[in-house]
């Protein structure tokens, strides 16, 4: 019940302003001093239209990637008409989210513009900005830009990522292109960086298996 009326607030906070606002007027016309008490539903109405351009529903979405319904979470973040209007820190968490949703539909250059954007709004931790980078350098590496995949990969990790199975892909990616660059020691470095993470993410231990096939052909 408590979720549902928070839900049904962020969704409706112009309407519920206007009609906050007009409580405000009825109080102010019709009640004997009423300017006095009129003050307090102006001031909640102009809260709720600021929150509804600055925070958005946001606050909404984490739930919804947490329940698995990222369709739900898409359709929160239509939602959001003026983004350069969200606070800072939000406005850098839309546009990554944005990102990730771009890069699931194979929208490169669209993933790549936002999470440039998330960038630019600065984030709160830097592990976060560790895995914005993580996630240009991944865009830049199918785009077949292996210079700038680097540039990014190493920013990524030196920046510090959120958890040890992206910690262990970036090193991996890094190995990778290493080993495309002819830089056989740097990639048999960056591999065993990439193992020393234990990561149990299936798709990167998959990788590990057949990375570690190829890195015993490297000489040196």
């Amino acid at each position: 019940m408590k979720n549902q009326l928070r839900r049904f607030v962020v969704y409706y906070r112009l309407p519920l302003a206007v009609l906050v606002l007009l409580l405000g007027f009825l109080i102010g016309f019709k009640v004997s001093h009423g300017w006095w008490m009129a003050w307090i539903p102006f001031l909640v109405a102009i809260l709720m239209v600021v929150a509804h351009f600055m925070v958005g529903p946001m606050t909404l979405i984490q739930g919804f990637i947490e329940a698995g319904d990222m369709e739900g979470a898409e359709k929160l973040m239509k939602r959001v008409k003026y983004p350069n209007l969200l606070y800072k820190p939000i406005r850098s968490s839309y546009y990554m989210l944005r990102a990730n949703f771009s890069t699931i539909g194979d929208d490169l250059d669209k993933a790549e513009s936002d999470l440039r954007k998330s960038l630019e709004g600065g984030m709160a931790e830097k592990d976060y900005e560790g895995t914005a980078y993580l996630q240009l350098g991944a865009i830049a590496q199918k785009k077949g830009n292996m210079k700038e995949a680097y540039e990014h990969l190493r920013k990524a990790v030196k920046l510090g990522l959120p958890d040890k199975d992206n910690a262990a892909a970036a090193y991996l990616q890094l190995c990778s292109i290493a080993i495309q660059r002819h830089e056989y020691k740097a990639a048999k470095q960056y591999f065993s960086k990439a193992k020393s993470f234990k990561s149990t993410n299936e798709q990167v231990v998959s990788q590990i298996k057949e990375m570690t096939k190829y890195i015993a052909r490297i000489p040196g």
